[in-house]
């Protein structure tokens, strides 16, 4: 799941603790229908776009998709998140793009979509880069 650090930052939903933030404002079909896909008790990793480009941590889905509050259409949704932990080092994009065990991962394929689904395979590589570096 990625957000604009200006706009909302790994450090702003790790300050709040356990309390859950609502992950709205999601406004593309494709990234919409993986929201509607997650589950409380999902695990998602925070990707900091825009000049960092880079995995910063991970959250857990508190709550599963409902109605967006900030879409007057009603098409949209948002779920609930907290944060679980940060990475020991954030992972860069530029490093999985390099990676060839990462062709076929989402994010280096399509990287302006803010929410996708990441296989168990490219989550473990994630966190390996983040224990290695």
């Amino acid at each position: 799941m990625k957000s604009e650090p200006d706009e909302f930052s790994w450090e702003s939903l790790w300050a709040r603790g356990s309390t859950e933030s609502i992950w709205d404002g999601v406004r593309n079909h494709q990234a919409a229908g993986f929201l509607r896909a997650m589950q409380a008790g999902h695990e998602a990793l925070f990707y900091h776009t825009g000049s960092e480009r880079r995995i910063v941590g991970i959250m857990q889905v508190t709550r599963a998709a409902f109605p967006d509050p900030t879409d007057a259409s009603g098409r949209f949704v948002s779920v609930g998140v907290r944060a679980l932990r940060p990475l020991a080092v954030p992972v860069p994009l530029a490093l999985l793009r390099a990676d060839p065990a990462f062709t076929d991962c989402p994010l280096v394929r399509q990287p302006r979509l803010s929410v996708m689904p990441i296989t168990p395979v490219h989550w473990a590589g994630i966190l390996g880069h983040a224990d290695a570096s």
